[in-house]
C-alpha cells in the first residue's frame, strides 16, 4: 500500500476506535520516521503529517534543517543527557523522560536557552528489562522531584506497550497509564498538566485510543517495514 493509502487506513481505524470508545477528542497522529528517507517523510507530510518522531537525536538534527519548523517535533527514543543539548530548543516535546539526571540537564539546558521544555514521563508499566521507564510505583515521587525544577514542564505520560498479541494484557497496560494520569490529575500539582497520553503504536494503536490515549506514534503502519 502506499503511504496515502496508508494514512486513509490509520485515520480510518482511528476514527473508528474513538466511536468504540465513546471519545470525541482529538488523537494526535505521531509519524516516526526513524531511518525514513526525507522524500517519503515529504510526502506523508504533503498527505497531512503534522508530527513526526524520531528516536535518535542524530537524526533529528538532519532531518529538522531539511523540513523546516512548519511541523511538529517528537523526541520519542531513549535521550543520552549528553545528547539533551542538541536539541532541546529544536523539538515541540520530549516524550522520554526517565530519570532525574536527565530532568536536571533539559532544565539546565532550558535555562541557557531561556525557553520552557515540555515533557512527557515516560513508564514502564510491564517492567521489560530492554525499555526504559519507571515503575508504577516510582512515578509520584519522581514527578514531585521533577516539580521543582524551573524550566521544564511536565504535559504528561508515555509508554511503550510490549509486543505481543495478548490485547488483553496491552489493554491493562494502557489502563494502568489512564489510571496513573487521572491520580497525578486530582492531586492539582501547580505547574504540571496531563494533556497528553502517550501510548500505542502500529500494532496497539487502537487499544490504547479506546483506553485514553491522544498522542500514538506509528511508523511502520505508514512507512511500511524498514530496511536497517
Amino acid at each position: 500500500m502506499s503511504i496515502r493509502d496508508n494514512l486513509l487506513y490509520i485515520n480510518d481505524k482511528i476514527e473508528n476506535a474513538k466511536i468504540k470508545s465513546g471519545r470525541k477528542d482529538d488523537v494526535k497522529l505521531i509519524a516516526v520516521t526513524k531511518t525514513i528517507d526525507i522524500d517519503r517523510i515529504k510526502e506523508a507530510i504533503e498527505l497531512g503529517v503534522t508530527d513526526i518522531g524520531e528516536n535518535k537525536v542524530q537524526e533529528l538534527e538532519l532531518k529538522i534543517p531539511v523540513l523546516g519548523n512548519s511541523i511538529n517535533y517528537h523526541m520519542i527514543g531513549y535521550l543520552q543527557t549528553n545528547k539533551v543539548k542538541y536539541i532541546v530548543d529544536k523539538v515541540n516535546l520530549i516524550h522520554s523522560l526517565d530519570r532525574i539526571s536527565l530532568a536536571k540537564e533539559i532544565d539546565k539546558r532550558a535555562k541557557s536557552n531561556d525557553i520552557i521544555v515540555d515533557t512527557l514521563i515516560q513508564i514502564n508499566v510491564a517492567e521489560e528489562e530492554t525499555k526504559s521507564g519507571l515503575k508504577v510505583e516510582e512515578v509520584l515521587s519522581f514527578t514531585e522531584e521533577v516539580l521543582r525544577l524551573e524550566n521544564i514542564r511536565i504535559k504528561g505520560l508515555m509508554t511503550i506497550a510490549p509486543f505481543t498479541e495478548d490485547k488483553k494484557l496491552l489493554r491493562n497496560i494502557f489502563r494502568t497509564m489512564a489510571q496513573i494520569k487521572e491520580d497525578i490529575k486530582s492531586r492539582n500539582y501547580q505547574n504540571l498538566s496531563m494533556d497528553f497520553l502517550s501510548m500505542g503504536m502500529t500494532n496497539d494503536y487502537e487499544i490504547a485510543i479506546e483506553e485514553g490515549a491522544n498522542l500514538i506514534r506509528v511508523g511502520t503502519g505508514i512507512f511500511g517495514k524498514r530496511n536497517y
